[in-house]
């Protein structure tokens, strides 16, 4: 068997969660490898990846951000996080007036933190609109509400995206989820979302169980999304019905786990918020080793290395005789 023929046949053999799972790690299983993108580096660490369509615009301006032909840097002469972040600011706005790129006309003034790792100390931080074009490690948190339902079993509450969110309108998603913006905690931010996209009281949040993490590198016209969400589960009373408040979700609905299978494999459910379902349908026995032949697989695809990733390509600079500014 030649390795097109080999290739073909693999992916004949894909389950269908398998396929979803190549699909939302498609910058990590394919991207990755064909090393078109510079390492971005800020204070001598690499935080991202840059791709070329991106470098040209920020070539630019040469007194923030320096091109070399495996990174961008920015320029070290920025000493500390406020006078990096105002910086890299205001070059953004100025390609955002300038319409260079889709994913700034979600602008929200809302930022996200800039590092390596999460436990590291942030470096600056930037909208989290811009994030993705410069493959920044994002973190969010999910919601898993769930019932047990005296007839039919475990069911899932999922919400439908409003029409007018500026990504992924009228997708079906997890019945919570929200990014980890600055200045506030995993916890926080659970709290936060429940009470402004479903109502859940404090009451209610009592029950709410730490699930870990899923992590996995996805890849769209927008950019690049290397993303950590950090999951919960929340065990529901049969008679609560969710309420928005925040004016980003059309309607919830309660389904059953077969019907939630349905539709994460339908295109009709957003692709990033998959593996927090898949995640949780794992964990409770819905996908398991029987009805799954590519399992292992599957569970790794869910935990994709990216606390690890940017130190293990800066390794890859330094090896190859480079210095990590060049």
């Amino acid at each position: 068997m030649n390795d097109s023929t080999a290739h073909a046949h693999h992916r004949r053999t894909m389950s269908k969660f398998l396929k979803l799972a190549h699909k939302f790690n498609s910058f990590y299983l394919n991207g990755l490898q064909k090393k078109e993108c510079r390492a971005f580096i800020v204070d001598g660490i690499q935080v991202g990846l840059v791709r070329a369509t991106v470098t040209i615009e920020l070539s630019r301006y040469p007194n923030v951000f320096i091109v070399n032909p495996n990174s961008v840097t920015l320029n070290p002469a920025f000493r500390d996080y406020d006078e990096r972040s105002a910086n890299i600011e205001s070059v953004l706005k100025e390609m955002k007036e300038k319409k260079l790129f889709i994913t700034l006309k979600g602008w929200r003034d809302e930022c996200y933190e800039v590092r390596t790792m999460f436990a590291d100390q942030p470096l600056l931080k930037m909208d989290r609109s811009a994030t993705c074009l410069f493959g920044i490690c994002n973190y969010g948190v999910d919601i898993n509400g769930y019932v047990n339902h005296p007839q039919k079993g475990l069911c899932i509450w999922l919400q439908q995206r409003s029409l007018t969110k500026q990504t992924w309108p009228g997708k079906w998603d997890n019945m919570v989820a929200g990014g980890l913006s600055v200045g506030n905690s995993v916890i926080h931010t659970a709290y936060k979302e429940g009470e402004e996209e479903a109502s859940l009281t404090p009451d209610l949040m009592k029950n709410l169980q730490s699930a870990g993490t899923v992590s996995f590198f996805y890849e769209s016209e927008r950019g690049l999304f290397p993303d950590t969400e950090f999951v919960f589960d929340l065990e529901l009373p049969p008679d609560f019905v969710p309420r928005n408040q925040d004016n980003e979700v059309e309607k919830f609905e309660l389904v059953t786990a077969s019907e939630t299978v349905n539709r994460i494999l339908s295109p009709d459910f957003k692709t990033t918020s998959c593996p927090v379902i898949i995640d949780f349908l794992i964990r409770h026995g819905i996908i398991n080793p029987e009805n799954e032949p590519r399992f292992p697989e599957l569970v790794e695809l869910l935990h994709v290395p990216l606390q690890s990733l940017y130190k293990k390509c800066d390794n890859l600079l330094t090896e190859n005789g480079l210095s990590k500014a060049e």
